[in-house]
């Protein structure tokens, strides 16, 4: 695993059900905050698995064992690009690079991997230790083996893959996102308050968390980048909120405010 946030860490308390898991943070501090997520997240689970059955590393060299990696990085196309490279040059050559990639082209990003056969995408859902869907993303290039193996790890995770097109935002963005930004115009032009929107679309429409909740929780600074790549127009109060860091839980303010936020 190449990333040490929600993703990444979320990932690896899925994947420690299964067997050890490699975890590379980028520096001591993000390691310890990976390695303090990942004990917090197996112990609400009440799981039964050492948490030392996920070993977090610094050292990108340490991956070079692995057969199977995940990229779970900023959702941007160059960080993850300089990342896949690295890694590409690290690994074995029948190991598969991954991505974790939202609304990107895995087309890019497989070329960018430098193993284009041996390359996915991987999208999975916050919390992911909940959530069960995984788009599954080939690019052309990819093997038969790629696949077989791709469908394979995500059914030993217990989820369930849906292969999808490499579009913009796949299918589950390519259809949200446009509705969760609508919410925020909604207050933009009502005056409404974003307790009260979600509360209408929990109760009203049975959705399991409110539209701006929801937001919050993706995180305000990937709403946006996912809506710039999906070619949603993104509504004022979403740019006004990034600007001034209030980027949803993890930063303990977006739409609402929470506590304990990550600091």
């Amino acid at each position: 695993m190449a990333g040490s946030g929600a993703i990444a860490c979320g990932l690896a308390a899925t994947a420690a059900h299964h067997g050890p898991v490699l975890l590379l943070a980028r520096s001591r501090d993000s390691a310890e905050r990976a390695r303090a997520t990942v004990e917090k997240t197996l112990s609400k689970l009440g799981a039964e698995i050492d948490p030392e059955h996920v070993e977090v590393v610094t050292d990108p060299a340490e991956l070079g064992v692995a057969t199977f990696v995940v990229e779970a990085v900023v959702e941007d196309i160059d960080v993850k690009s300089q990342l896949l490279g690295e890694l590409d040059a690290l690994l074995g050559e029948r190991a598969i690079l991954a991505s974790t990639t939202s609304s990107l082209s895995v087309a890019e990003l497989a070329r960018a991997s430098g193993r284009p056969d041996r390359f996915v995408g991987l999208h999975v859902f916050n919390p992911v230790t909940r959530m069960q869907l995984v788009e599954l993303i080939f690019p052309d290039s990819a093997s038969e083996e790629t696949r077989t193996r791709a469908l394979t790890l995500c059914e030993t995770f217990e989820k369930v893959p849906v292969e999808v097109p490499d579009v913009p935002g796949f299918v589950v963005n390519r259809l949200l996102f446009p509705y969760l930004f609508s919410a925020v115009r909604l207050v933009e032009e009502t005056g409404m308050s974003a307790g009260d929107v979600d509360t209408c679309m929990r109760l009203g429409a049975g959705h399991p968390m409110g539209p701006l909740a929801l937001l919050d929780l993706v995180g305000l600074d990937v709403s946006k980048a996912i809506g710039e790549t999906i070619g949603a127009e993104i509504p004022p109060r979403v740019g006004q909120l990034v600007a001034e860091g209030a980027l949803g839980r993890k930063s303990g303010r977006g739409f609402h405010t929470y506590e304990n936020a990550r600091s």
